[in-house]
């Protein structure tokens, strides 16, 4: 009976990727100004659900409810501008190893502490550590305080002489960012099929009884912490990218905030709805910042609406529309449709 909703799913989403993978292409159907920017909005999406997914394994699947995972948002924006040299292009096979291995080893030491604690406390940790990355980088001169730092050159991928990748160019961007997210949902799709997910997956579901089985409760969830933030990292390494320019707003917890709301909007656990749940938010900010100066009032209450009437979040429509769909069974015969048979 799953089979049939399963493959809709999947069609419906390899329509989405296509519609978006031919945006670029259709040029002639807007002015040059109005594309570039529909193209930037929808790289945005992309990068904004990279990091929604990353936190939508950490929340949805392995039950870590954290509010500083914009640390490492943050912390990959800015690794990106301080690894790159000031007067030559970066190399994304030399920028994207340093970046996400700086990442990769403050989430260790982030997480081997915050790990310690449960439930309430590990939120308050996160959200103390989140505080203590955004007033590091806003007050040190060396990230250029509050003002942010540019970055003046952007990576590209060079093999044997020839340039494959040029971040430089809004479409080879566009698609490169694509490419990431759909490697990355991928990824996490076969992660989550490995005994490795499967054990995450019990301690989202009940963390003692997945203790009492003998696994090293604690060592699985600070792998799945550092997955989530390295994946949170190359979001921002790929923000960085697309925008030139980096600040502390980038780590703060209004970030993390916004991507709860967008995880739980989207539907938790599905990891594509967190990708739902980023285009549908950016769609309706920027619908209702051209109706009204009054904006967020209006947008706070369609998300609470939104959440109100879909407890599953956007992903949860998966269901009711599969078996809308789906053909009904046929009909048991009744009593009158059944002949008798004379003795």
């Amino acid at each position: 009976m799953s089979a049939f909703p399963r493959s809709r799913r999947a069609a419906a989403t390899l329509a989405l990727v296509a519609a978006v993978a031919v945006f670029p292409l259709l040029e002639g159907l807007f002015s040059a100004s109005r594309h570039e920017f529909y193209l930037q909005q929808l790289t945005w999406i992309m990068i904004f659900g990279l990091f929604c997914m990353s936190l939508d394994f950490l929340v949805g699947i392995v039950g870590l409810v954290s509010l500083g995972h914009a640390a490492f948002f943050g912390l990959g924006a800015y690794l990106l501008v301080l690894v790159t040299p000031e007067y030559d292009t970066p190399s994304l096979l030399v920028a994207v190893p340093l970046v996400l291995g700086g990442v990769a080893l403050a989430a260790l030491a982030v997480g081997a502490l915050a790990l310690r604690t449960s439930g309430i406390y590990f939120i308050m940790v996160t959200l103390a550590v989140g505080q203590m990355f955004f007033y590091l980088f806003n007050d040190s001169k060396l990230a250029g305080g509050s003002d942010g730092m540019f970055l003046f050159s952007r990576p590209v991928l060079r093999l044997g002489g020839l340039t494959v990748v040029d971040f430089e160019s809004k479409v080879q961007f566009f698609y490169a960012t694509l490419a990431v997210l759909l490697a990355c949902y991928g990824l996490l799709c076969l992660l989550l099929a490995a005994p490795f997910g499967k054990v995450v997956r019990g301690i989202g579901i009940n963390e003692g009884r997945t203790r009492a089985l003998g696994f090293d409760v604690y060592a699985y969830k600070l792998a799945a912490f550092v997955v989530a933030a390295v994946l949170a990292g190359l979001s921002g390494l790929l923000a960085a990218s697309q925008y030139g320019f980096v600040n502390p707003s980038l780590l703060g917890w209004h970030m993390s905030g916004t991507a709860l709301v967008t995880v739980i909007l989207g539907g938790m656990g599905s990891l594509y709805g967190a990708v739902l749940g980023a285009l549908v938010v950016e769609v309706l900010r920027h619908g209702l910042e051209s109706l009204t100066e009054h904006w967020l009032l209006a947008f706070g209450g369609l998300i609470i609406v939104m959440v109100l009437a879909l407890p599953r979040g956007l992903a949860g429509l998966a269901s009711p529309l599969g078996r809308l769909l789906r053909p009904a069974p046929p009909a048991l015969p009744t009593k009158a449709a059944v002949p008798e048979v004379e003795a």
